[in-house]
């Protein structure tokens, strides 16, 4: 079983929390497994510097949601994380917290440009068609079918670039932020900029301007970035 580095405890909120999230990082950490059985009650109190309650409370929390089973005869074992656990945690904020949010939201933006750069580099007939034709469902759709036509044109993006890597991690950020926010704080932003805001990057990367296609995402996502954080924390108060 792998070991539990020491945690402190900062008392910025409610204790039980803190302790979520300090098991929520070492879970995520890839010291334990799927199937591992993590250190018991006891053991983790002596580790924390905290009460059992507190402990018990924070561990009934993350089996709650799917991390973790409890069973009663041998102990409490990490399930793993798929993507619906995932979601759940970055929900509740004990994942990432505020300034981890903002880190992803900045992340995101960033391999956005990247990935608009290479698939102006990589276009080919096919994959500037799909395009234009993901560009012409987010102007025709309807409004509640609108984000998904926004998130398919990113996606297409991806396959143009040809690099999996980047495919996949834009996949899950886009997915989480989906899910976690902006089904949650409502819209964002009008849907004629955020159609707008998509007509440069395809023209771009049509015509393989890889400049112009970095230039004119990096626009894009700087506004939507920014409106949605300002949702998020207008959502908070």
């Amino acid at each position: 079983m792998a070991e539990l580095a020491r945690i402190t405890v900062e008392p910025r909120e409610p204790l039980a929390a803190e302790v979520s999230r300090r098991l929520i990082d070492y879970l995520m950490s890839g010291e334990v497994q799927p199937g591992d059985r993590i250190p018991s009650e006891r053991q983790l109190t002596e580790m924390l510097g905290v009460n059992r309650p507190t402990v018990r409370e924070a561990i009934k929390s993350l089996g709650f949601l799917g991390l973790l089973e409890i069973r009663q005869s041998s102990g409490t074992y990490f399930r793993g994380a798929d993507s619906d656990v995932l979601y759940r945690l970055f929900e509740l904020g004990l994942v990432l917290g505020e300034r981890g949010a903002r880190d992803m939201v900045q992340a995101r933006a960033e391999l956005e440009v990247v990935v608009a750069g290479l698939a102006a580099q990589a276009r080919d007939e096919a994959g500037v068609e799909l395009l234009r034709a993901r560009l012409t469902a987010m102007r025709e759709c309807s409004d509640e079918e609108f984000p998904e036509a926004d998130t398919a044109f990113h996606a297409a993006l991806g396959e143009l670039a040809d690099n999996v890597v980047l495919r996949d991690m834009l996949k899950g950020m886009r997915a989480m932020i989906q899910r976690g926010w902006v089904e949650r704080t409502g819209s964002v932003r009008t849907r004629k900029v955020a159609y707008d805001d998509h007509v440069p990057i395809f023209e771009a990367v049509a015509r393989g301007d890889a400049e112009a296609a970095r230039s004119a995402m990096a626009a894009h996502m700087e506004g939507a970035s920014r409106r949605l954080m300002e949702a998020l924390e207008q959502r908070e108060e």
